[in-house]
């Protein structure tokens, strides 16, 4: 379950927007068009008080159903810090009628659900193929009124909310920002973190639960949103059904009140709060006050934001990363119910201080107070903020979230149509006057996180091939059968049209290309691979791959850095380059009209990098910082330490980047990596959007012509990967961490392996959920160990391995292995049951539409088809691999791959873990 915890995620599903502002004179740039988010909605308020949002998208046949409550940390007072999130937790608990894991109920339909509790909402939402619309409306009214809140529920999902507390204090900017908060609202509820305080937490009861529950878990206190491939009518006649039998029990809001007044009253401090914790990287943050979102100023701050932060071509990203005094920076405005804030984050750069960066982002703040934004920048920013709306909102699930957000938020979802002709209309006036009134340094809040501990050191403590304990006996699978007993049905399904195939071709140079025409929004989103990955670094250069890819933007021989970022910035396009173990990625978003400005950069950058001597200097330094960051983190240490655990030295996947690795590499070797390596004929371009593919094939052809490779491409044959020869057990220390990471698991398969789709499906069963899978039902649900667990086949090009992964309090981490080790002996002793399997089948391959509904995943689910050497047909013919999946098949699965005796397991944490497991 998501937790708005850190406000990023929110603002970049959910734009926090606002009203009308004071702009005098509109510029160049006119109002967003070619996607109306509120044309077809229709709003209906049941005599409940419910309101009802539906709008029919016909493009996919899938439906999103989202209920919003108005319900969040801002309405918890004293002693009841995180009591909104623990009772999201709760919800998924079962109801009276229903007394099984929800999550389990939401899998069988293929739902692809999750929740979220914020500063001032609690989300719940599921998108499903369109038959299963009427199912989930049933289970949402029935956890609206009967969830079951009970000793035994609230005992293990106290344990589950404790665990993931814990595991967001292992990162150094949540400690640095509930300081600062903290200290910037002492007397509001905005103070305080979404998840709460475990002191809070552990004293929770199950009156104090309940009363909050029928507080506000009523139908006048909710928005039901529903978007998607269904009839308006019928579909109300459901609504009226279910959720119209609900009575109203809410009491009258006890959250904050009369806190208007509040961005004028915020416990400004003078001197930086500073925090001297083990850590990383030394971090800046500083917050200042601003006005509720309904408030008139919000567009300007808005682009106000963007122009400080938004890119490459940002004044914070040249004042500081440019510098090299930062290794990163990044703004967010938070627009809520009440007073909210403005937040800016920077990353220092290696060696750098934090009063310097301090001062020069004061320097570059009065600047905009005192001079007037230029048109360039002015313009860039209102394009940027109205591209982002409409690349946001291309599925519709992010189309629900976001009229749910404006009717719940706002009180009106319209409102985005009326921020968005205000955004158009912000002068420069605008921006100075509100930077002038909010980026005020006598109301700001300053925090500086500053590392005790050397640069990513750790200690070490191996156990061996000691055993744990594993005397621990799991409880009985749940029945499947058990379970569809409480499972709503789901309607006829009418016959749907077939998934279109993408059309393949390749250059005459080599290059690979897929073209799949989707006119239902105006973007484009390219997804591609050039193998260039780091399985060609060697232990001596590792990170090469990387700092090649993360250059190729720094310059061509026609256009340096900033000039690259603006033409796509200025358009509100982005391309971006990634390096992972077998192919660097290219990812690339725009608007439909953009297509030829994406299209030629990335032909530019492919052929003509020129990798100048100082960016690469500067994004030497950047990696520094975030290797540092990675080896402070738990989960990326324990996932490089059990990488490395099972490949031996010579595999080219046990290569991980050193600090000495990084710093010996010369600006020879990433040209010759470049010249070597980006070949057209080891990359393949997926494009997905609104495009005439005779048109795009004749822009390829002009702009990739000259690319041509010379002599055959590198291969690297990966030698094979026994498996150990008996349990293998590893401890990491990381100071001052609160959670443990445990990876458990071995070296697996390739995607192409004839086993791949039962592997699947046997996945589903054990942990490809952490709410309704084997794992998760035992470690999660029943003993409340992990906030998380789950099991994955790794499978690429080349085998990959397989991995189980969780997070657990160091004192439970023992218990947790032990559970985990006997689940695996006890599946492969046991094996499954046929109604696991056809339940894991229906789940796989009902969940698969909903993918198919968001272009940009389909950009990327085309790509990596094509990339593991599959047929163009893998994308329809996927769902029916699966369903074809037999028991013998499974069984055999089983005996080949599941090896509970052979696994190496790999505890990431703190001191108390390496000692109880050494």
């Amino acid at each position: 379950m998501l937790i708005g915890l850190l406000l990023s995620l929110l603002l970049s599903t959910v734009p926090f927007s606002g009203n009308l502002s004071h702009a005098a004179t509109p510029t160049a740039v006119a109002p967003v068009s070619g996607l109306s988010l509120t044309q077809g909605v229709q709003k209906t308020v049941l005599d409940n008080g419910l309101t009802v949002l539906t709008k029919e998208i016909h493009t996919a046949p899938v439906v999103s159903v989202q209920v919003w409550y108005k319900v969040g940390s801002r309405n918890e007072g004293k002693g009841e810090s995180g009591i909104s999130h623990q009772l999201e937790h709760l919800m998924f608990k079962g109801t009276k009628d229903r007394p099984v894991q929800f999550g389990r109920l939401f899998s069988a339909l293929g739902s692809q659900f999750n929740a979220f509790t914020s500063y001032d909402e609690t989300v719940y939402f599921g998108t499903v193929r369109r038959d299963k619309l009427e199912a989930l409306l049933t289970l949402e009214a029935d956890r609206m009124v009967n969830s079951l809140v009970g000793p035994e529920q609230l005992t293990s999902e106290k344990r589950v909310v404790i665990s993931e507390l814990q595991g967001y204090e292992n990162s150094p900017s949540y400690r640095l920002s509930k300081a600062v908060m903290q200290a910037a609202f002492p007397n509001r509820a905005y103070g305080l973190s979404v998840g709460g305080t475990k002191a809070d937490v552990e004293k929770f009861t199950v009156e104090q639960v309940r009363n909050y529950y029928q507080r506000y878990y009523s139908p006048e206190n909710a928005t039901l949103v529903i978007t998607g491939d269904f009839a308006t009518e019928p579909t109300l006649k459901a609504v009226r059904e279910t959720f119209g039998k609900v009575a109203q029990r809410a009491k009258k809001d006890v959250g904050t009140q009369g806190r208007k007044d509040a961005v004028n009253s915020v416990a400004a401090q003078k001197a930086p709060i500073v925090l001297k914790q083990p850590g990383s990287a030394a971090l800046l943050q500083t917050v200042y006050p601003l006005p509720d979102i309904n408030h008139p100023d919000v567009p300007a701050i808005d682009v106000t934001d963007m122009i400080l932060t938004g890119g490459r071509s940002s004044r914070l990203y040249q004042a500081l990363v440019e510098s090299g005094l930062a290794s990163s920076v990044n703004g967010s405005a938070a627009e809520l119910l009440e007073p909210g804030w403005y937040e800016i984050n920077a990353t220092a750069a290696p060696g750098k201080d934090l009063a310097k960066i301090d001062q020069v982002l004061q320097q570059s703040l009065a600047k905009l107070q005192q001079q007037p934004v230029t048109k360039e920048e002015l313009d860039r920013a209102k394009t940027q903020l109205q591209a982002n709306f409409i690349l946001g909102n291309q599925d519709i699930t992010s189309q629900a979230q976001q009229l749910g957000y404006n009717q719940t938020i706002t009180g009106d979802y319209r409102f985005v149509e009326k921020y968005l002709a205000a955004i158009a209309k912000v002068t420069p006036a605008d921006v100075q006057r509100v930077a002038k009134t909010y980026l005020n340094s006598a109301k700001q809040t300053i925090g500086f996180f500053e590392p005790t501990q050397p640069d990513g050191q750790q200690a070490s403590a191996s156990g061996g091939s000691g055993r744990t304990v594993e005397n621990f006996s799991p409880g009985k699978p749940v029945d499947p059968a058990e379970l569809a007993k409480y499972l709503p049905p789901a309607t006829s399904a009418t016959s749907s049209s077939q998934q279109a195939l993408p059309e393949q071709f390749t250059l005459a140079n080599g290059l690979r290309v897929l073209l799949l025409p989707d006119h239902s929004v105006p973007t484009i989103n390219l997804s591609g691979q050039i193998d260039a990955g780091t399985v060609f670094d060697g232990n001596q250069k590792a990170g090469l791959a990387n700092l090649t890819a993360s250059n190729l933007m720094n310059g061509t021989q026609t256009q340096n850095a900033l000039t690259l970022a603006k033409t796509l910035e200025d358009r509100g396009a982005s391309l971006d380059f990634g390096a992972g173990r077998e192919g660097v990625s290219i990812s690339g978003q725009g608007l439909s009209a953009d297509l030829p400005i994406l299209i030629q950069t990335l032909a530019d950058v492919a052929q003509h990098a020129t990798f100048p001597a100082d960016q690469l200097e500067l994004t030497r330094q950047r990696a520094l910082t975030s290797l540092k960051v990675q080896l402070d983190d738990p989960q990326g240490l324990g996932r490089r330490a059990f990488q490395q655990a099972i490949y031996p030295e010579n595999h080219p996947f046990h290569s991980f980047p050193t600090p000495e690795s990084f710093k010996s590499i010369t600006r020879d070797d990433v040209l010759r990596f470049y010249q070597e390596h980006y070949r057209p004929d080891t990359t393949t371009i997926a494009l997905v959007g609104d495009f005439e593919p005779a048109k795009v094939k004749a822009l390829l052809n002009q702009t990739f012509s000259k690319w041509q490779a010379k002599g055959k491409p590198p291969i690297l044959n990966l030698p094979n990967v026994p498996l150990p020869q008996a349990l293998k057990r590893l401890n990491k220390v990381i100071p001052g961490k609160a959670e443990a990471v445990t990876y458990i698991g071995y070296n697996s398969i390739s995607r192409k392996d004839p086993r791949f789709y039962a592997a699947m499906v046997l996945n589903q069963i054990l942990g490809g959920d952490t709410l309704s899978s084997r794992l998760g039902t035992e470690v999660r649900d029943r003993q409340g160990l992990t906030y998380g667990i789950y099991s994955a086949f790794a499978a690429g090009i080349n085998p990959g391995p397989f991995l189980i992964q969780m997070q657990t309090d160091p004192q439970d981490a023992e218990k947790a292995i032990a559970s985990t080790l006997a689940l695996l002996k006890q599946i492969r002793e046991q094996g499954v049951t046929e109604a696991e399997l056809n339940n894991a089948k229906r789940s796989i391959s009902n969940s698969y539409p909903v993918d198919l509904a968001n272009p940009s995943d389909v950009a990327n689910i085309i790509l990596g088809n094509a990339v593991y050497g599959l047929s163009p047909r893998e994308i329809r013919d996927f769902p029916r691999q699966i369903e074809s999946v037999n028991m013998t098949q499974v069984q055999q699965v089983i005996q080949e791959l599941i090896k509970p005796e052979n696994v190496v397991i790999v505890t990431a944490g703190s001191e108390v873990t390496a000692h109880k497991g050494s």
